[in-house]
């Protein structure tokens, strides 16, 4: 059985691959399948289906490209992701709340470029949108800046002295929630699915709390498989999941060259997702 990636981001948010290129490199992984989910953004998405489908049309080796999301939500003032597969991306509804979404995201940016300024850094958002064309603005990318430029060593020097949630250069951005966004991807057609539970550092009370009430909006899915999880991790996640009648999903998260070590389909070298939980999928979405 064939392995398969469900959670997967492009240059355009914060990966280092442009779309065609991850489809590349999802044939030469030979996945069966991967899914392209962007952090806030679809904009990856008609690339990167075009390339597959050029591909099949040429008799050439291709792959199942899946369109998907993963919005950036808020819960109880933590940060909780939740992923959308096979959406309808191009549902009137479902865009213009993407819309209103990453126009929150530029005025934050706006915001943030001002404050770094403000530290004696040469930076705008239009430098950035310059430096980072078509690309959904994030922290990764004030990071890949300041180390270009001389102002860190490191990205993580870059999150500790000027982008992390305690500096006071970090301007948070008004999030939709864990609900609407399940929502937003329900009405797009899609299958919502949490991301990587156990990176919230809940506590099993409150995580529980927050799956059944999810499920109750429509939440369809859990991430059962991730890059980082214990083998403890995934008995929690299989746990939570049977309890909610919830389906299995699970990916490396790969984000090319910005994570590194972390590779597509196999994470660190110990994940594996089989492609027989797209098949319970599908038929959960029809």
């Amino acid at each position: 059985m064939r392995a398969i990636d469900l959670h997967t981001h492009t240059a355009k948010s914060d990966g280092s691959y442009t779309p065609t290129e991850l489809v590349d490199y999802a044939i030469e992984k030979e996945l069966a399948a991967v899914a392209i989910t962007d952090h806030d953004s679809i904009e990856g998405l008609d690339e990167a289906l075009a390339h597959a489908a050029a591909l099949q049309e040429k008799g050439l080796p291709s792959i199942e490209v899946i369109p998907g999301i993963e919005f950036s939500t808020k819960y109880e003032n933590q940060d909780v992701h939740i992923v959308g597969l096979y959406i309808s991306y191009d549902n009137g509804i479902f865009r213009q709340a993407l819309n209103d979404f990453v126009d929150s995201r530029t005025s934050r940016n706006r915001k943030m470029c001002k404050n770094l300024q403000e530290a004696g850094i040469d930076i705008s958002y239009e430098r950035l949108l310059a430096m980072y064309p078509d690309a959904v603005i994030t922290r990764a990318h004030y990071a890949s800046f300041l180390c270009e430029y001389g102002y860190v060593k490191s990205r993580q020097d870059a999150f500790a002295k000027y982008l992390g949630d305690h500096t006071k250069y970090f301007v948070p951005r008004e999030k939709v929630t864990p609900a609407q966004a399940v929502d937003l991807i329900l009405k797009a057609g899609g299958v919502p699915i949490l991301a990587h539970p156990p990176l919230y550092h809940m506590g099993d009370e409150r995580l529980e709390t927050l799956v059944s009430s999810l499920k109750a909006d429509g939440l369809m899915g859990i991430e059962v498989f991730y890059s980082t999880y214990s083998n403890q991790d995934v008995r929690d996640m299989l746990r939570l999941a049977e309890k909610y009648d919830l389906l299995l999903s699970g990916g490396s998260d790969f984000h090319g060259d910005n994570k590194p070590g972390l590779d597509l389909g196999c994470g660190y070298g110990k994940l594996f997702v089989p492609e027989d939980l797209l098949l319970r999928i599908k038929e959960a979405r029809k």
